[in-house]
C-alpha cells in the first residue's frame, strides 16, 4: 500500500491494517502492530524523505503457524542523512522514543538501505503476541 508522506498517511496505514487483519490475529497483536506501524509511519514521515510521487510505501505480510500468526511490517522511504536508531531521550524530551516502543512490541526490527532509500521493518513471533504478566496501573 502507498500512502502520502504525510501524517495523515500513518492513521490510513493504521486503518487499513486494522481492516485487513483485526479477523485474523488477536487483539492484543493487533494493538501492537498498529502501534508500530504508525511509530514507523510517523517516523519516516518526520525523519526521512519521501520516495518518487511523495509517498511511503508500506507493507505486510501474514504467515500462519500452528504457534499462531506471525507478522512482518515493512516501512518504504526515501530514507534519511542518519539511520534510524534507539536513542536516549530524557524525561522531558517531547520525542525520542518511538523506536523504543518498536523495540519492545516486536520480535526483532531492523534497517535495509540500498540506493533507492530505506526499509524500516519489525517482526512479530507468536511467542511475543501474549503480555498476561502485564499488570494495568492507574
Amino acid at each position: 500500500m502507498v500512502v502520502p508522506h504525510h501524517p495523515a498517511g500513518a492513521r490510513l496505514a493504521r486503518h487499513r491494517l486494522a481492516d485487513d487483519l483485526a479477523d485474523v490475529v488477536p487483539p492484543m497483536l493487533l494493538a501492537d502492530l498498529i502501534a508500530v506501524l504508525a511509530e514507523l509511519v510517523g517516523n519516516s514521515v518526520r525523519h526521512a524523505r519521501p520516495l518518487p510521487g511523495g509517498v511511503v510505501r508500506v507493507a505486510w505480510r501474514l504467515r500462519p503457524s500452528a504457534e499462531g500468526p506471525r507478522v512482518h511490517l515493512a516501512v518504504t522511504d526515501g530514507g534519511a542523512s542518519t539511520r534510524p536508531r534507539i536513542r536516549t531521550a530524557n524525561p522531558d524530551a517531547a520525542d525520542g522514543r518511538g523506536l523504543h516502543i518498536v523495540a519492545g512490541l516486536a520480535t526483532r526490527w531492523g534497517v535495509e538501505r540500498d540506493g533507492m532509500g530505506q526499509r524500516v521493518w519489525a517482526e512479530f513471533e507468536p511467542a511475543t503476541t501474549s503480555r498476561s504478566d502485564l499488570v494495568a496501573a492507574g
